[in-house]
């Protein structure tokens, strides 16, 4: 075999430096030695932190064969690299990060033999949308398979909750092309590679170590610590494509596969069984196991408990009694088979309760709360930080009562707690911690822990790992699981494919210490009297950024089940521009030592830039992570009593100035529309050319609501409310105001505005003028005090003001009682109207439109109440996911305007061409209606508006035939 010539691996970081440099030269730009860049590849999803030397984004396979060949003579090591969702520290290393996500091309699907070929960069989820019109899908499902690539996949043989029925992927992968250290490349399948003197060395040390492989290895199916030498035995084939998976990029990097594809259920039924506890249902499973279900999953009581403080009672079904569950999937022919067979597992679990789900919603949401689990499970009931480190053991199914019940016991011994749930169908479990790496001597508690756990899990005849891989966080410990005989065989196996040792170094041979490279740490700083109380976060702003885990579910397209995160990383495919890649940077400007510009990095305002400010994270995030606040406590850092661009005047004061303009409406528009004057206002207001300037009303709300109170004052009193009138109601869209006053007072309410105009902050905010807002919300609060006292209802229209009355202004003024009485009395239209007893909206059956929810609507006070009044009015409402793009001040900044729109490309602009819509599109946002304005040209409604267009409409109908209307005792109204 020709192998040519290379040198050691550099001995110094000034030498791997040097090769850096020289990487660069010899490939261009494309390879990034940035802080920035680096930092935002120092991580993955797990407790590690390894700075690299430079980032390589191939762009194609041929750009990473040139790169790893370069790397190889210049004696760097390389780390593949997909989603980085990683729980063990598999896809980070010193060297160069070669990310291989572009290679996403799905090449061909063969239905006749069931097969797909997929570049490593695929994500798992894309070619499940590609084989479904085929009736196939790949059997392995990881909770990240919205995000994971098929390489990240191969590199760890990744699982997912199906493999009970479908196995892993080291079952279902076919042949791949692989990139070899030196920068070669061989195919490989299961009789072997097309190099045959490797396939002789791999024989040679089969032959040498055959007693070892077959008494240690491959044991049991989800035996994925170490490699799969069992796969290389001679009467297993001599395997070596099952060899390879799993075997964590350190043999070979994947540069395309051919997967097996199963056919798909034609129906799919859930039986959900409850038990006293985890370890009894674990008891439990084999015998369902036995039945032949798709799936077995494990979840524990508290698990649920962290969903509905996070989300809310609606987010989780009701679920049969128990403090353990076990969800069970089946599939069938129809209906009606899949539900017999789940019918059949409850007759046979000896649940203490159980129940049998067939609607698609419910399982659904059963499934999102063990999908989300690896976020959720960050924090402990307690409210501790919980880590991975000990999350992915497994034991033979039969085996996992025992251990469950020994688990518990030596957390107890240890001190720790944590959230439980897994593939229990095969004896999988996952967890974390609060191992308490913030304090002194956490790390070393921590690997007392660890040394314990495998001891532990190897008395049970287990494995370290079932799917995540060793990593930096478990490959020390395979000499607790391994015989030195069987690392030994590892070792050669290891010098056969990457003799120097470049394919991620530190895992599975030679490894590095489990407690090396923390990224979390005592050292790192407590940063508190921040603008934000961080009331969730200790009033700490560090751990508070620190929720990012690294799970990357931001980098999924969440938008077909109504998520909106994260819409800049839709639009640019930039993992700086993902909710992860900014809290990376933001967690390396705070500790300061590589993002070392502090407030003011240009890195981290690079990342801040495109932030729409949308708050999705807020609740699509599992973590909880909320990057809108973060950026404003930046900007509000950075430019504390500095001067700001000038947006952060221009469009940051629009309420101040919107109020005077407003009055002169006439000559507002007048000037404003002057083709040389508006172009001039632009562009001293950091204004984008493309956008137009928002029209001031031709009278205000106020005035409007002022010159009808005479027909008000006539009506009979009713229940009081108080409408919030927010600065684009009042100066740009009185006509929503009006148009909710209609409403209300049909409903039975009586309409009160505050004495005078008051603004939120909401434009304080966003552009990080933190002090200006807290000014802003006092005169609110005050301005309130008087609904306050007396408890009426304050019902907000602008989804983005209303999220500030219910969110910000709390965490803004955590001292100030005022505010926690104000997010209490705090509703929507929607809430107010759904709430509100013996009101039935008006017909709106004829209605046939798109809606796009407001992402702070989404994020802080939800859109279910909207839901289910259109429901119940009839309408025929498609909720739109993603963000509209406009996302306020953002789609109108100069050097936004092309990110603006992509966004909306994403979601909002396909559902209203492909709609067949009656009427306009509704939307509550001003922003979100003046981007429809903007692209599509057609007007966009408030929810307001529809309602008072129906009860006008029905009201002439009910005149038109004598009846009383939807203001008479006759209709639809409320009595008071």
């Amino acid at each position: 075999m020709d192998r040519p010539d290379a040198p050691q691996v550099p001995s110094t970081d000034r030498e791997s430096a040097a090769g850096a440099r020289r990487l660069r030269e010899l490939l261009g730009p494309g390879v990034r030695l940035d802080a920035g860049t680096r930092a935002l590849y120092s991580s993955d999803a797990s407790n590690y932190r390894v700075v690299p030397t430079a980032v390589v984004r191939a762009e194609s396979a041929a750009h990473a064969v040139d790169t790893v060949g370069h790397c190889h003579r210049l004696g760097l090591s390389v780390v593949a690299r997909g989603a980085g969702t990683s729980v063990a520290g598999n896809a980070i290393g010193p060297g160069v990060v070669l990310d291989l996500t572009a290679l996403d091309g799905i090449t061909g699907i063969d239905p006749e033999r069931r097969t797909a070929t997929v570049g490593a960069g695929t994500v798992q989820a894309d070619l499940q949308r590609a084989a479904a019109p085929y009736g196939l899908l790949l059997g392995p499902d990881p909770s990240t398979a919205d995000r994971c690539t098929i390489g990240g996949m191969i590199g760890n043989n990744a699982c997912g909750a199906h493999a009970v029925a479908w196995g892993n992927t080291r079952d279902n992968v076919v042949s791949a092309r692989l990139l070899l250290a030196d920068g070669r490349q061989v195919t490989v399948d299961q009789w072997g590679t097309s190099d045959q003197e490797l396939n002789t060395r791999l024989r040679e040390v089969t032959d040498a170590h055959l007693a070892v492989l077959r008494t240690e290895y491959g044991r049991f199916p989800r035996q994925a610590s170490g490699y799969a030498l069992d796969a290389l035995l001679p009467e297993r084939g001599f395997d070596v494509m099952r060899s390879l998976v799993g075997s964590e990029g350190t043999l070979a990097m994947v540069l395309d596969a051919t997967v097996r594809l199963v056919p798909r259920p034609a129906a799919r039924a859930l039986a959900v069984l409850g038990f006293p506890d985890m370890p009894t249902a674990a008891d439990a499973t084999p015998a369902l196991v036995a039945l032949g279900p798709l799936a077995v999953e494990g979840m524990d009581r508290r698990l649920v408990e962290v969903v509905v403080r996070r989300r809310g009672a609606a987010a989780v079904p009701a679920l049969p009694a128990g403090a353990g569950w076990l969800l069970v999937e089946t599939g069938g022919a129809d209906p009606a088979e899949a539900e017999h067979a789940a019918r059949a597992v409850l007759a046979a679990s000896g649940a203490v309760d159980g129940q049998v789900v067939t609607d698609p919603g419910r399982i659904a949401a059963l499934w999102r709360i063990r999908t989300d689990g690896v976020g959720l499970a960050g924090r402990t009931p307690g409210g501790a930080d919980a880590w991975p480190g000990w999350e992915d053991a497994a034991v033979p199914p039969e085996r996992l009562g025992s251990y469950l019940r020994d688990l518990d016991g030596l957390l107890a011994q240890h001190h720790y707690d944590g959230l439980l749930y897994g593939h229990f169908g095969d004896g999988c479990v996952h967890g974390r911690f609060d191992f308490g790496l913030r304090t002194d001597g956490g790390a070393a508690r921590m690997r007392a822990f660890l040394e314990d756990a495998a001891d532990l899990v190897a008395a049970h005849g287990g494995s370290m790992s079932g799917e995540h891989g060793d990593g930096r966080a478990r490959s020390e410990l395979l000499a607790r699981m391994y015989s030195p005989a069987a690392l030994g065989a590892a070792a050669a196996v290891k010098a056969v494919w990457d003799p120097r040792g470049l394919l991620n170094p530190g895992v599975l041979v030679d490894p590095a210490p489990l407690d090396a490279d923390l990224r979390i740490r005592p050292a790192l700083p407590v940063v508190s009297g921040t603008a934000f109380a961080y009331p969730h976060d200790s009033g700490d702003l560090t751990r508070a950024v620190h929720r990012c885990v690294g799970v990357g579910k931001c980098r999924a397209d969440l938008t077909a089940s109504g998520g909106a995160m994260c819409p800049s990383y839709r639009a640019t495919g930039q993992e700086q521009h993902s909710t992860r890649g900014r809290a990376r940077l933001l967690q390396e400007m705070l500790r300061g030592d590589l993002v070392d510009g502090g407030w003011a990095d240009p890195a981290v305002h690079e990342a801040l830039d495109l932030c729409l400010s949308c708050k999705a994270c807020s609740s699509d995030c599992p973590a909880g992570v909320d990057m809108a606040t973060y950026k404003a406590e930046v900007l509000h850092q950075r430019y504390r009593r500095r001067l700001r661009p000038v947006t952060h005047y221009s469009l940051g004061w629009l309420p101040r100035t919107a109020g005077p303009a407003a009055r002169f409406a006439g000559v507002s528009n007048a000037v404003l529309g002057n083709r040389w004057i508006g172009a001039l206002v632009k562009r001293l207001g950091g204004i984008d050319g493309r956008r137009g300037l928002p029209r001031f009303a031709r009278r205000t709300f106020r005035a409007s609501f002022r010159a009808s109170s005479r027909a008000r004052q006539a009506r009979p009193a009713g229940r009081r409310v108080l409408l919030w009138v927010d600065s684009f109601t009042q100066s740009f869209s009185p006509e929503v105001g009006t148009a909710a006053v209609r409403v209300l007072e049909q409903a039975g309410y009586t309409v009160e505005l505050t004495e005078r105009q008051v603004c939120c902050g909401l434009t304080w905010i966003s552009t990080g003028q933190l002090d200006g807002a807290r000014r802003q919300l006092r005169r609110t609060y005050t301005a309130l005090e008087k609904a306050v006292a007396d408890g009426i209802p304050i019902v907000g229209l602008e989804p983005s003001c209303t999220s500030v009355l219910r969110k910000d202004g709390v965490e803004l003024l955590p001292d100030d009682p005022r505010a926690r009485a104000v997010v209490e009395l705090t509703v929507t239209l929607a809430e107010l109207l759904t709430r509100t007893p013996g009101w039935r909206p008006p017909d709106l059956s004829r209605v046939r439109t798109v809606a796009q929810p407001h992402c702070h609507q989404r994020a802080v006070m939800g859109w279910q109440a909207d839901e289910e009044l259109l429901r119940t009015a009839g309408a025929d409402v498609t909720a739109v996911g993603g963000c509209c793009g406009l996302a306020g001040n953002f789609g109108v900044e100069r050097g936004h305007y092309d990110v603006s729109v992509a966004v909306a490309r994403t979601a909002l602009l396909p559902a209203i061409e492909a709609a067949e819509r009656t009427g306009p599109v509704l939307a509550d946002g001003f922003s979100c209606r003046t981007q429809v304005d903007d692209l599509v040209g057609t007007g966009a409604v408030h929810l307001a508006q529809l309602l008072a267009s129906a009860l006008d409409e029905a009201g002439d109908r009910a005149a038109a035939d004598g009846t009383e209307g939807p203001d008479g005792a006759g209709g639809t109204g409320a009595t008071p």
